[in-house]
C-alpha cells in the first residue's frame, strides 16, 4: 500500500495533473507499473533529503490548509508514537526528517493521528480523501512511515486494522 501511494505521486508528477483522482483516471496502467517497480526495487524513491529540501524552498505555511500564521513545526508521524522502546530516540521519528509546518488549528485537530485518519476526518463526505493530501507531504509521510513498519515488522502485512479490506488506514495502523 504504501509504494501504492508512492507511485501515485510519480505518476501524478510526471503527468502534471492537480491530484491523485485525476492520475489515476489518466494513467492507472503506468501507477501499477510503477508500484511493481517500486515493490520489486527496480526504481526507489528518492532520499527524503530531497523533500526536506523542498520544504525549505517552499513558502512558509501551514502544509495542511495554507494559513500563514501561527505556524509550529509538527512531525507528520507522531512524536510520541511507541512501537518499540527506542522510537522516543530514533531520528526518523524525532528527527527534521518527519516534520513540517503546521499552523496550531491544524496541528490541534491532527494531534497524534496518522496522515490518512487525519484527512478522512478532515474531509468526512470525501471518498477518496487521501488523494487531496499535497504530494511534499504524502511523500515525507510514506518514507517516515515505511521505516515506522519496518521496525515493527508489518511492511508485507495486509489488513492491519482488521476491518476487512486492504486501505490507506492500514498503513496509519502502525500509529493507533
Amino acid at each position: 500500500m504504501i509504494f501504492y501511494q508512492y507511485a501515485k505521486i510519480i505518476v501524478r508528477r510526471a503527468s502534471g495533473v492537480s491530484d491523485g483522482k485525476e492520475a489515476k483516471a489518466q494513467s492507472y496502467g503506468l501507477i501499477k507499473n510503477k508500484f511493481r517497480e517500486l515493490k520489486s526495487g527496480v526504481i526507489s524513491w528518492s532520499e527524503i533529503t530531497r523533500e526536506d529540501k523542498q520544504l525549505v524552498e517552499a513558502e512558509k505555511r501551514c502544509i495542511y490548509c495554507g494559513a500563514e500564521g501561527d505556524l509550529n513545526w509538527e512531525h507528520i508521524v507522531p512524536k510520541s508514537l511507541k512501537i518499540r522502546q527506542d522510537c522516543a530516540g530514533c531520528d526518523t521519528i524525532q528527527g527534521i526528517h518527519n516534520q513540517i509546518w503546521a499552523c496550531g488549528q491544524c496541528n490541534s485537530a491532527k494531534a497524534r493521528k496518522g496522515l490518512y485518519r487525519f484527512f478522512k476526518d478532515k474531509y468526512p463526505g470525501e471518498r477518496k480523501f487521501y488523494d487531496l493530501i499535497p504530494p511534499l507531504l504524502e511523500k515525507k509521510y510514506l518514507k517516515t512511515i515505511y521505516n515506522c513498519h519496518a521496525c515493527a515488522g508489518t511492511l508485507d502485512a495486509g489488513d492491519i486494522d482488521g476491518d476487512g479490506e486492504l486501505t490507506v488506514l492500514d498503513i496509519d495502523h502502525v500509529i493507533e
